[in-house]
């Protein structure tokens, strides 16, 4: 019985990694459904994804490749594109990107399946059971907070979830769990990232662009809105703008920016490049 997987492969660049994925495919009379590659010519590393039809399923090639990732000092993962992707979404009270996640979840637009929605406040419990997700509220104060982060993480670990998405969750999460969840944690920040701080801010201004309401989706790590950033996009604003109206706009964009961020890290797309990211999209 064929199987669909994607493989991700990230590596020191040298000749034959191709030829040698692509060798190893033919030989157990893989069908290669789709190929993206990119070559850093600066960090001299490649970066590959590929989807292919497999006869047998992972158990026919993934011996093979654990030897080949060795022989090529690659990291490695194997993903299934029929199977979404489990996935906790965390909110407190603000309702526009987890409403539009779990809208795409059920019309099918979104690969996922949605393990709980966690709140730090109950605002939002009518909201996720409307869409027939669990709804748990684990409440966070400063004496509390180590006591829900292992909360977070029996839910996690019970519910088998492979992802956590922050929609708006306004709360910090500790070094420790970011740690424990590295490359699996995906949060939205409204504006660009970094924030304009330190040596030459009118470069980094110029590098991320002002005179615009934005938004970027980017992975959790113990540095604070510093994480590998995924997607981005900006809406112009006018004079003609009001607090209200730029909220509005604010919130469009970051729906729109972290289901897509959500959707190429369901779709195995995106490979970790140190602090930056390469996404297949």
């Amino acid at each position: 019985m064929n199987e669909k997987l994607i493989l991700t492969m990230s590596c020191p660049d040298r000749p034959g990694i191709v030829y040698a994925v692509t060798g190893l495919l033919a030989s157990v009379g893989g069908n290669i459904l789709e190929s993206r590659q990119y070559n850093d010519t600066a960090e001299k590393r490649f970066f590959i994804r590929i989807e292919a039809d497999v006869p047998g399923g992972r158990g026919t090639i993934e011996n093979a490749l654990t030897q080949l990732a060795r022989n090529y000092r690659m990291t490695l993962r194997i993903g299934v594109p029929a199977r979404p992707m489990r996935t906790v979404i965390m909110v407190s009270k603000e309702a526009h990107c987890v409403s539009d996640l779990l809208a795409k979840t059920r019309e099918n637009r979104l690969p996922l399946e949605i393990a709980a929605v966690v709140g730090n406040h109950g605002t939002l419990r009518e909201l996720a059971e409307f869409y027939g997700a669990d709804f748990i509220h684990i409440p966070v104060t400063a004496e509390t907070k180590a006591r829900a982060e292992e909360q977070l993480l029996q839910t996690v670990s019970e519910r088998k979830a492979e992802l956590i998405v922050l929609a708006r969750y306004m709360q910090i999460l500790s070094p420790q769990l970011c740690e424990k969840m590295a490359g699996n944690i995906i949060n939205i920040h409204h504006s660009f990232l970094p924030s304009f701080k330190g040596a030459r801010p009118y470069t980094q201004a110029y590098e991320r662009g002002v005179k615009l309401i934005g938004a970027t989706a980017h992975y959790v790590t113990p540095d604070l809105d510093e994480g590998p950033i995924i997607e981005q996009d900006v809406v112009r604003v006018t004079h003609a703008d009001t607090p209200h109206t730029l909220a509005a706009k604010g919130a469009e964009v970051e729906r729109t920016v972290l289901s897509r961020a959500v959707r190429w890290h369901a779709e195995h797309r995106i490979i970790p490049n140190g602090s930056r990211t390469v996404v297949f999209s």
